[in-house]
């Protein structure tokens, strides 16, 4: 049965190699071994966990089955720091669904879905009205859940991985 639950200071070094493990799945064919290497050393490693567990602008779920994390989504509550964003989205306030990963392993399990609506919710409960997210244009399958989950797509921005732009579309929806 898949629970979902806040991650604790305690969960940084499981998020650490969840992040790992899961990263490289979103990012396109052309994303080089070392960019994402770069970017989980500089912004997805341990140290990175036990600072956004510990920034209270930021909420960590997991979803988890038989005490292994299957999948982690994190929000930002806050102004979006990038003027692309602020432009593009028109509902305020505004949280950011920042991270979304699944373990490859569980994709069409049914483990995205509760993850999502208990995001989602945890949003409306601080007070968002509205959520954004940035998701690479070349990401199919994500587009296609976002799309499924209500978001749609409001703008474009750009995406910064070892080095390298990426073009990322924005994403909204009313909570």
């Amino acid at each position: 049965m898949i629970e979902i639950r806040t991650a604790t200071a305690t969960d940084a070094a499981v998020l650490a190699e969840l992040a790992a493990a899961t990263f490289g799945l979103a990012c396109p064919p052309h994303t080089t071994a070392e960019a994402i290497a770069a970017f989980l050393r500089d912004v997805l490693a341990e140290g990175n966990f036990d600072a956004y567990l510990a920034d209270p602008e930021r909420l960590i779920l997991v979803a988890e089955e038989g005490g292994v994390m299957l999948g982690y989504t994190m929000l930002v509550f806050a102004e979006p720091a990038d003027a692309d964003v602020r432009a593009a989205i028109g509902i305020r306030p505004t949280v950011e669904l920042s991270k979304c990963y699944l373990r490859a392993e569980t994709h069409g399990r049914g483990v995205a879905a509760p993850l999502m609506a208990a995001t989602l919710e945890a949003a409306r409960a601080r007070g968002a009205a509205g959520s954004w997210l940035g998701v690479n244009q070349e990401n199919a399958r994500a587009i296609r859940f976002y799309q499924k989950n209500g978001f749609a797509t409001v703008g474009e921005k750009r995406f910064l991985v070892g080095g390298r732009y990426e073009d990322d579309f924005v994403l909204e929806r009313a909570l």
